[in-house]
């Protein structure tokens, strides 16, 4: 991974380590954590209408829960054994197979009704 993303684990593996959380973060358990602060990233913008502008206060909301986010993910990833940037990298090389821009662009469809 890059050199950014590398430290950061680190300081997660390390904070995690200090409060002796491995044994509570199981596979299982990280995936409801992910689902869990994807819930509380969407509550940000519950109420809004239509094409409401993202206040400040729904940005600093929205970046506190994108940050748990990702700190389980790269967890999660780490246990595992995923490396996060090679598995993104390889999920859009297949994205880009299925959603050929002269087939997709401008469009909602899901690659099983585009033709």
């Amino acid at each position: 991974m890059s050199d950014r993303i590398d430290r950061l684990l680190i300081e997660i593996l390390r904070f995690r380590s200090e409060r002796d959380w491995k044994k509570f973060h199981t596979p299982r358990n990280l995936a409801i954590s992910i689902s869990l602060e994807a819930a509380e990233l969407l509550e940000n913008f519950q109420w809004q209408i239509g094409e409401e502008p993202i206040t400040p206060v729904i940005k600093e909301g929205a970046s506190k829960e994108i940050a748990d986010i990702f700190i389980y993910l790269l967890s999660m990833s780490h246990d595992l054994g995923i490396d996060l940037i090679e598995a993104a990298t390889k999920k859009l090389e297949e994205s880009h197979a299925r959603y050929p821009v002269e087939k997709s662009k401008g469009s909602s469809k899901k690659y099983t009704e585009i033709t």
